[in-house]
């Protein structure tokens, strides 16, 4: 656009834009140019710069939207890493679990020495269930081979083929995944082969 030469009123001290009285920029318009035209040119300025506004708007909203699905996803990623490094280390804790349970099932001659481990097997197993720990329970269940590991099978017609007939070796989940099935001996049917 041509900036109308014939008005010097419309220009700036400084000889800048051109503005009306009140601080708005005057429209640049070809010398004999009418309020018509003037009129479609600032429709035309106006569609433009609403044009922009709702570009960048919509650059702002996506921009947000992928924030917040970055966030979400950062603090998810967060979760799984502390939850796997929280079932690793109590996977390396669970020998001395075991150890601490198989001190308590041999018989000692001092009562409070067998008291005191005792105590400890009990905070250290309580410290590991809050933090997820979940025995399986085997007593009286089916063998099953999803949470269950046979070490041994024997055969007996005393109880239901698949019964579980001792736990060798606890089981355990952590937070609903498994951690380690429990070992067990498994009754099976007498082979008719005898």
């Amino acid at each position: 656009m041509i900036v109308n030469s014939s008005t010097d009123e419309n220009e700036g001290a400084a000889g800048g834009a051109a503005e009306t009285g009140e601080g708005i920029p005057a429209v640049e318009t070809e010398p004999g140019q009418d309020l018509a035209g003037q009129a479609a040119a600032l429709t035309a300025e106006r569609d433009r710069i609403a044009a922009e506004k709702a570009e960048l708007y919509d650059r702002f909203v996506r921009r947000q939207a992928e924030f917040e699905n970055f966030r979400k996803r950062v603090e998810r990623e967060k979760g799984e890493i502390i939850a796997v490094a929280g079932m690793e280390l109590t996977r390396q804790l669970l020998p001395i679990l075991d150890d601490f349970e198989r001190a308590i099932a041999h018989e000692s001659t001092d009562a409070e020495y067998a008291k005191g481990i005792e105590l400890i097997y009990q905070r250290l197993f309580e410290t590991l269930q809050k933090a997820g720990l979940e025995p399986i329970v085997t007593e009286g269940q089916k063998f099953d081979p999803y949470v269950h590991h046979a070490m041994e099978m024997v055969e007996t017609d005393e109880v239901e083929d698949h019964s579980i007939l001792a736990e060798l070796l606890r089981g355990y989940n952590f937070r609903g995944k498994l951690l380690r099935p429990a070992m067990v001996r498994v009754a099976v049917a007498p082979s008719s082969g005898k």
